[in-house]
């Protein structure tokens, strides 16, 4: 990540988070007076196209504002906190979830990335940071809380590489400095995971995002102590210096990025560079891995801007990506 290219990300991000519509709401309607707008619905999560990919869009910009505050549009995504990472409209996003019909909302991937966005605003050392830290909690609180209630209850992980994969939402929510959530989570993975072994990765499947296998990896390596989970990789993933399985190892192709599932897959070519750069010094060629990292990145880097279907979250996964 570069000034050039944060203030390039933060421009195209600033674009999407406030832009209302389209929009594809997650929302249950319990009588006709439900049959509202995503603002209305949601005073400060209503832009991006959905609810998550706006709460992920805000989470770049966090990060960005902390890396490099003196960028062009550091007093742009100030100026956007300050007017809605406020508690007002916290609490607006709190009282949809209060709401009887919204206990699967967003489960998990968006529980996971408001988490992540809690975690980034707890990082800040600014006063406008925690501020906006602060504001944010209490809706980190319900997420945190639901976490805790899903997990014992989740006696099975869902590996599809889309919004449902378990492992993502466990590798962002690790993040968020809870000791409890962090130990349930731990061992719900171990519960989850632990026993996986040769895995043959027959992905990408056609509208994925996430690779499971590496997600599986990167979650798992966030969560064990590296004397647990060097054996586990080792197992898990066991002729990586054959280059097996193979499709790990080649970027996806997309045919059409103007359609929203095909577009997915440049989400899957950036997540996967992600998970091989954390993984890489526990392959037998880290110099290799990181190598095909960044044939991930260049096959899609390119295209996060200018179609919507992926304009309006592939900076994000491109963030994660570039570090």
């Amino acid at each position: 990540m570069t000034p050039d290219l944060a203030n390039r990300f933060a421009e195209i991000a600033l674009g999407h988070v406030s832009r209302e519509y389209p929009n594809k709401l997650d929302h249950v309607m319990a009588a006709p007076d439900d049959a509202q707008g995503p603002r209305a619905l949601h005073p400060v999560f209503y832009g991006s196209f959905d609810w998550h990919s706006c709460v992920h869009g805000y989470w770049m910009l966090a990060q960005l504002y902390r890396r490099f505050p003196t960028m062009a549009n550091a007093s742009a995504i100030r100026g956007r906190f300050d007017t809605h990472i406020v508690a007002e409209r916290i609490a607006g996003e709190c009282a949809y979830l209060a709401r009887p019909s919204t206990s699967g909302f967003e489960r998990p991937y968006g529980w996971a990335w408001l988490l992540k966005l809690a975690a980034e605003l707890a990082a800040h050392e600014t006063q406008e940071g925690r501020a906006w830290s602060a504001a944010l909690q209490p809706l980190a609180e319900i997420f945190a809380a639901r976490f805790g209630a899903f997990l014992p209850l989740a006696n099975y992980p869902i590996r599809a590489g889309v919004h449902s994969n378990t492992a993502f939402a466990a590798r962002l929510a690790l993040d968020y400095p809870d000791a409890a959530l962090r130990t349930l989570l731990t061992d719900t993975v171990r519960r989850w995971y632990g026993g996986d072994a040769d895995c043959q990765a027959w992905e990408p499947g056609g509208d994925e995002f996430l690779s499971p296998a590496l997600i599986e990896a990167e979650c798992m390596r966030a969560a064990l102590p590296e004397a647990e989970f060097r054996p586990w990789f080792a197992a898990f993933l066991p002729r990586l210096r054959q280059r097996i399985p193979a499709a790990l190892f080649t970027p996806a192709t997309v045919s059409d990025r103007a359609d929203g599932k095909i577009a997915h897959l440049d989400g899957v070519n950036l997540s996967r560079a992600w998970c091989w750069r954390a993984l890489a010094d526990f392959t037998p060629d880290p110099g290799a891995t990181r190598r095909v990292a960044e044939a991930h990145i260049e096959a899609s880097l390119p295209h996060v801007s200018g179609e919507y279907m992926g304009e309006h979250w592939l900076c994000s996964f491109a963030t994660l990506a570039l570090g």
